[in-house]
């Protein structure tokens, strides 16, 4: 079996994947995220999970390299990590009451062959109308600001929600585990049968 590399420092991603209670790697992609000028959510999110499994081929010339990106978009708007309790604030502000869908690219790189499965999963997320305390309080207790769409929704940010629709509820925490297996188990990876 070839080892897996994850080309991600995120902490979320990491603790998804050993979920699985597969060996990985976990390796800095280093690549420039800015969009594209008229770029599409989807297009961005399949363009930037591509570009971070190839970054690390060189570096990981005989392995299987997990990349993956993820925006949401709220009133038609790409919307990244808030970074900031302000953009935070803001962004919860415009989700309130309203419906948001994540998109998130996910690429399995063989960096041995350079074959690779490239796709997008939507998630979407129906938010309660929160009011200023609320969104405040949440903000505070949870500090979601290197979180696309400023919440956690393993967390606290589940009581932000009236419903979510979706395949996997991991792709809201930023890989979707369900379409990762599916392209796994082409390459003979099974963590059932391992």
């Amino acid at each position: 079996m070839k080892s897996i590399i994850l080309a991600s420092t995120s902490p979320y991603r990491q603790s998804l994947l050993k979920k699985l209670g597969l060996p990985f790697l976990a390796s800095p992609p280093n690549i420039d995220e800015s969009p594209v000028l008229n770029e599409s959510a989807q297009a961005l999110v399949l363009r930037l999970s591509h570009a971070k499994a190839a970054a690390l081929t060189e570096q990981y010339a005989q392995h299987l390299i997990i990349g993956s990106d993820q925006v949401c978009v709220i009133d038609g708007k790409i919307v990244g990590k808030p970074h900031t309790f302000e953009n935070a604030f803001k962004q919860l502000k415009a989700a309130s009451g309203h419906k948001i869908t994540f998109y998130t690219g996910l690429c399995l790189l063989d960096s041995a062959t350079g074959k690779f499965n490239l796709q997008c999963e939507l998630f979407d997320v129906y938010f309660r109308n929160l009011t200023d305390q609320e969104i405040t309080n949440y903000l505070y207790k949870e500090e979601p600001f290197q979180c696309a769409g400023s919440f956690k929704s393993e967390g606290l940010g589940i009581t932000l929600f009236d419903r979510l629709e979706g395949r996997d509820p991991n792709t809201l925490i930023g890989l979707p585990i369900i379409l990762l297996l599916d392209m796994l188990r082409q390459h003979d990876v099974n963590p059932l049968l391992g």
